[in-house]
């Protein structure tokens, strides 16, 4: 069984910061990328960042000086390092696996997206 457990968010100060993880378990081969997206109480899902095996990076522009995500590999681990918060970051912080690739009892399996179960990061002014 695969998953991905989010943890690190929570109340801050605005101007703080905050670091996320997500680390993804289960009998993993590989993941393609794996990023953060966000969802604002009545908004849409939005991309935060996302970074690929290789290293390659995209940020919203909104984040962009701000928020850096980083990855181990090995440990099938993504970090979101989260300074200078403000009121509109507040929302749920969702990890995604892209491209993820694992061992079932029926041999090599693919999940094109998964998703973790989200967590809260609130900014306090």
């Amino acid at each position: 069984q695969v998953q991905l457990v989010e943890s690190g968010g929570g109340l801050v100060q605005a101007g703080g910061s905050l670091r996320l993880s997500c680390a993804a378990s289960g009998n993993i081969k590989s993941i393609n990328a794996m990023g953060w997206y966000r969802q604002a109480p009545g908004k849409q899902r939005e991309l935060v960042a996302v970074i690929t095996s290789g290293g390659s990076t995209n940020y919203a522009d909104s984040v962009k000086g701000r928020f850096t995500i980083s990855r181990d590999n090995a440990k099938n681990t993504v970090y979101l390092q989260m300074n200078s918060l403000k009121h509109e970051d507040i929302a749920v912080y969702y990890c995604n696996a892209d491209g993820l690739i694992y061992y079932s009892s029926y041999g090599l399996k693919r999940m094109n997206v998964y998703w973790g179960q989200g967590t809260q990061v609130t900014v306090s002014s």
